[in-house]
């Protein structure tokens, strides 16, 4: 994938202000693309979009391929005549932290009302957009909204205890349950088709004011999704569902007993025998959805850590390899030139570089990372290559002004040395230095263009509290913010033509 010099933000849709707990894609998204635009920035980039599980974290998803129907906005269903504008009157959570709790009850509320209207009201120019939306869409739909109908008739249980008949999709169940379930099955049809609908024309703005979006794969899939329950054969479950292994990574300078993360793994076996057709629809679904595609985790691509199901920890676990060669050749065959990021953090080794290399896709550098080893040390300016993307963080990482706030004196030090700098203004000090840079992407967290500290961390990995909770206060964007960034990215040779 070749990149021209340019640069861009990290922002989740979540983390937009707005008066609903949440971000949406409304007039707020807009005008952040309005803002990126001004600032002379080319790429935002966002974390997944799919329907959040346990926690609400975008990497624990009940569908590779449906979206939140948390980011709905609801001003435009009251424009579609979905709703009332009534119905949002005198509601508001102020733009402080994310209300999950609050988003789920009231928009889902909601969003059941404007489906009723729709089957009811409908025009028929947005009935056809609708059916026509359900047929393209059907191949992972159909299992989706039956799968999401089951998990709230089943009082929110996971797939995998269900009753047998319907949890082994016998063919028998699976049309009762259809039938038995229809009007709900037609609201999550209803609720992806207004998603969708949404966040493509949100796109289409963002390209016509010159800016790429930039989405995030991950590598696996939670348990508990519909892409589990659906294709059980792709997956290493045992004869009732449950996984006989799972991923994560091995112990490291974090972690004494590594990460055991709990998604099954894949049969690479069966996913070959079929010309890894699941992977291409994925990987098609995505690059419609978005400009260029970051695949997280992309060393488990080359071999994964495959920990035991019975296992507490992920200390018992053992490498295995991956056909990532095959699935990348695949895919470039059937696809052409992805424009595919590497997200390849972590211990990498020769073969997962090989890997990377081998179809040009450029990996990512922090600078976070980039202190207190030495002059050798990867992650320094003075050691990158063109092809690659330099962040100052990444929404796993503490903000700049977080991190720099924990560092030791020793530490500190070094990283004055490097810049030649106070440390006064850190956040920006690692922003220039990343525009300066040789890489052809930049990209760097709201958080820090603003400044923020440790505060405003959107995630700290190994916990499941208080993440992906923060969000944009509209006063913060002002014309200052604006001007600097765009100044500095002129001044590097980073802006758009």
């Amino acid at each position: 994938m070749q990149i021209k010099r340019s640069s861009g933000i990290l922002l989740h849709p979540t983390s937009l202000p707005g008066p609903y707990g949440i971000g949406s894609l409304g007039g707020e998204a807009y005008k952040f693309i309005d803002f990126l635009n001004t600032a002379r920035q080319t790429v935002w980039q966002i974390l997944p979009l799919g329907p959040t599980g346990y926690g609400d974290s975008p990497y624990s998803a009940f569908s590779a391929f449906a979206g939140n129907p948390m980011l709905i906005c609801l001003e435009r269903l009251v424009e579609a005549g979905d709703l009332d504008a009534e119905d949002l009157a005198g509601v508001s959570m102020g733009e402080g932290e994310a209300h999950f709790g609050f988003v789920h009850g009231f928009k889902g509320r909601l969003l059941h009302k404007a489906s009723q209207r729709f089957r009811k009201q409908a025009s028929a120019e947005r009935r056809n957009a609708f059916d026509t939306f359900c047929a393209k869409q059907g191949y992972w739909l159909d299992d989706y909204a039956l799968f999401q109908a089951l998990r709230r008739h089943f009082a929110d249980k996971p797939w995998y205890d269900w009753p047998q008949e319907i949890r082994l999709r016998k063919p028998s169940a699976v049309t009762e349950w259809k039938e038995r379930l229809e009007e709900a099955v037609c609201y999550h049809r209803y609720v992806q088709f207004v998603f969708f609908d949404q966040w493509l024309a949100l796109k289409d703005y963002a390209n016509s004011r010159d800016i790429k979006i930039m989405g995030d794969l991950p590598i696996f899939v939670a348990l508990d999704s519909a892409d589990v329950w659906a294709n059980p054969g792709q997956f290493r479950l045992d004869e009732q569902g449950r996984p006989t292994h799972v991923a994560g990574v091995p112990p490291d300078y974090f972690s004494s007993t590594g990460q055991r993360w709990g998604n099954p793994l894949y049969r690479w076996e069966s996913m070959a025998s079929d010309g890894y057709s699941w992977w291409l629809a994925r990987f098609r679904w995505n690059l419609v959805l978005t400009d260029l595609v970051r695949i997280d985790h992309f060393r488990g691509f080359e071999a994964c850590w495959v920990i035991p199901a019975e296992e507490e920890t992920a200390i018992n676990g053992q490498w295995e390899k991956v056909p990532g060669d095959e699935l990348f050749q695949t895919l470039f065959d059937c696809l052409g030139d992805a424009p595919i990021v590497a997200e390849d953090l972590g211990v990498i080794t020769p073969e997962v570089e090989a890997l990377r290399d081998r179809f040009g896709f450029p990996g990512m550098k922090i600078l976070q990372f980039a202190f207190g080893s030495g002059p050798q040390n990867p992650y320094l300016p003075h050691n990158l290559q063109r092809n690659c993307i330099v962040y100052t963080g990444t929404h796993d990482n503490n903000t700049t002004a977080g991190w720099w706030h924990d560092l030791d004196t020793t530490e500190r030090n070094q990283v004055l040395a490097y810049l030649g700098a106070d440390g006064k203004d850190i956040a920006w000090q690692l922003v220039r230095v990343a525009m300066a840079s040789v890489a052809e992407l930049c990209i760097c967290p709201l958080q820090d263009i603003l400044s923020l500290g440790g505060q405003a961390r959107m995630n700290a990995p190994g916990t499941s509290k208080g993440n992906w909770g923060w969000r944009l206060q509209t006063e913060m964007l002002n014309g200052e913010i604006e001007e600097r960034l765009a100044t500095l990215t002129n001044t590097y040779g980073r802006a758009p033509a």
